[in-house]
């Protein structure tokens, strides 16, 4: 059984994708110690004044890139809410969803549907970092797809560069990089938290176009991913049952540490 879930794993996420899953170059941050930067509450007001008010968010996902050195790729349909509430439904080329992460509370499911199995009673973020190596709340991930970072970022003081950029430490440990924009003043374009690098391709919209995240090795995992986001819509309304999945009656269950033993993350081959 487990050398099967090995390979559902490995469907969902679409593994041995082509060689440039994530191709795209890292953000060039300003370096040295800048200027006092006495409009930092400002600049963050603005960058941040649309996805400060995402309370829900639907998107389709494209991701691609590598963890611990095995690349993957696929989309997923993901439904987030501001109070935590999370549904990411991998798709299949045809047939059912290969996997289906829910949770509305504190704890998360995770359904496999063409395998029979289930995950329960294990946090999202926990379930998150065995799959990818990413370990984010619900409420973490939508703050990120919305361009904001952290969720409701507080700036508690800022740099800024002669080269229009500018760098804003956030309450909780964080940092924005913010770049000026002729059009559109101050926006965001890159997010460090202590062990997460977030890189934002801007877009016109009311979520960036995409966005990459890197962890580090000794983070426990390293993770090097982009998400492409499309068909965004946000604010409206996400029903209960959106946060909901039945659960086969004779689906087997399993553990989280089967999970990470089994996933692209865990199985050294």
């Amino acid at each position: 059984m487990r050398g099967r879930l090995v390979l559902v794993l490995a469907l969902a996420l679409a593994l041995a994708c082509g060689a440039g899953a994530c191709a795209a170059r890292l953000v060039q941050l300003p370096v040295g110690e800048g200027e006092a930067f006495p409009g930092y509450e400002e600049a963050l007001q603005g960058a941040t004044r649309g996805c400060r008010e995402v309370r829900s968010l639907s998107a389709e996902l494209a991701v691609s890139g590598r963890v611990d050195g095995r690349k993957l790729r696929g989309r997923v349909m993901a439904g987030l809410t501001a109070e935590g509430r999370i549904r990411l439904e991998g798709a299949a080329p045809f047939g059912p969803p290969v996997f289906i992460l829910v949770a509305s509370g504190p704890a998360a499911t995770l359904l496999l549907p063409r395998d029979g199995r289930v995950l329960t009673g294990e946090p999202a973020s926990a379930i998150l970092l065995a799959l990818v190596g990413v370990d984010l709340r619900p409420a973490d991930l939508l703050a990120i797809l919305a361009g904001c970072v952290v969720p409701d970022p507080q700036a508690t003081g800022g740099r800024s560069f002669s080269s229009g950029w500018a760098r804003l430490d956030l309450s909780g440990g964080a940092t924005a990089f913010l770049q000026r924009d002729s059009r559109r003043g101050w926006v965001i374009r890159a997010g460090l938290w202590p062990r997460l690098r977030l890189d934002y391709e801007p877009a016109e919209g009311s979520a960036p176009a995409s966005v990459r995240l890197q962890t580090a090795a000794e983070a426990g995992t390293a993770s090097d991913l982009r998400i492409g986001l499309s068909q965004v819509e946000v604010n409206v309304p996400l029903g209960a049952e959106v946060f909901a999945v039945k659960v086969p009656a004779d689906a087997v269950p399993i553990t989280l540490t089967e999970l990470r033993q089994a996933g692209p993350i865990g199985e050294k081959r």
